[in-house]
């Protein structure tokens, strides 16, 4: 199968309170390089003819900003906790400048949560200027948006079903602990994996470093990289000089093209 170029784009790397976090003053989140600074996780996805991001968290206004996005094309969701879904409303300003409402694909638990939350976008009465959403509920099934291929990977953050995607040798999984062995097929023969890594302790939701790089390993990817980091990890540069060769820590800017 052949798959249209694409260019990643890290738009944030951060664990759910971001770094650095509101009131520490570790030397993390007191550091001076940038690769420090991580805003909540989130990617996008540019071919030629299609712009997709992964998950709106609560920075999604400004990532939108720091990048100078003005074409978006839609928006799919990992999952319903608010650091991947809370900056949706923001998808208003596309709205207005594009002339058209923003495909939003998710699973039927996020959906949910984006009816519940960003109930007014979708009341019989809308006030003028709400966000404008066509909403696709996923499964499993692979599908595609414009022209990128997108299959959805369950993966299990504790006992919360979230989707990780792969977009031909791409895939991208946040927010996970446990993977089952039919999924990891989906995962094995990508050119590049990117992993949640929290910590180096043990956590009950979220693989830590030593599972992280393990499971690269497992898989065979010959590039893996790592996003969700929180402060607890130790800084950049430090454990970048300690990651086995074929792994890095992902930062806030980072672009792939494949």
């Amino acid at each position: 199968m052949t798959y249209p170029p694409i260019k990643i784009t890290f738009l944030g790397t951060g664990t759910s309170s971001g770094v650095p976090m509101i009131g520490c003053t570790c030397p993390v989140c007191t550091s001076t390089d940038k690769k420090d600074n991580r805003l909540r996780s989130s990617i996008m996805i540019e071919s030629a003819k299609t712009t997709l991001v992964v998950d709106t968290g609560p920075d999604f206004r400004y990532q939108m900003l720091r990048q100078k996005v003005n074409k978006l094309d839609a928006v799919l969701f990992t999952h319903p906790h608010k650091d991947h879904l809370a900056g949706l409303d923001d998808i208003r300003a596309f709205n207005f400048f594009q002339k058209k409402p923003i495909d939003i694909y998710a699973d039927s638990l996020t959906e949910e949560a984006i009816r519940r939350d960003f109930y007014y976008a979708f009341s019989d009465t809308k006030m003028p200027g709400v966000p404008e959403l066509d909403l696709y509920t996923i499964t499993l099934e692979s599908f595609v948006i414009g022209d990128i291929p997108v299959t959805p990977i369950l993966v299990w953050h504790l006992k919360m079903p979230v989707l990780g995607f792969r977009f031909g040798k791409f895939t991208y999984i946040t927010d996970a602990n446990r993977i089952d062995d039919n999924e990891k097929e989906k995962i094995k023969g990508s050119d590049v994996l990117v992993l949640n890594a929290l910590r180096k302790q043990k956590h009950i939701s979220h693989f830590n470093l030593e599972e992280a790089i393990q499971l690269v390993k497992e898989l065979k990817v010959p590039q893996g990289y790592f996003t969700h980091i929180s402060h607890q990890l130790g800084k950049h540069a430090d454990i970048e000089n300690e990651l086995p060769e074929g792994i890095d820590l992902a930062y806030d800017g980072l672009e792939l093209k494949m």
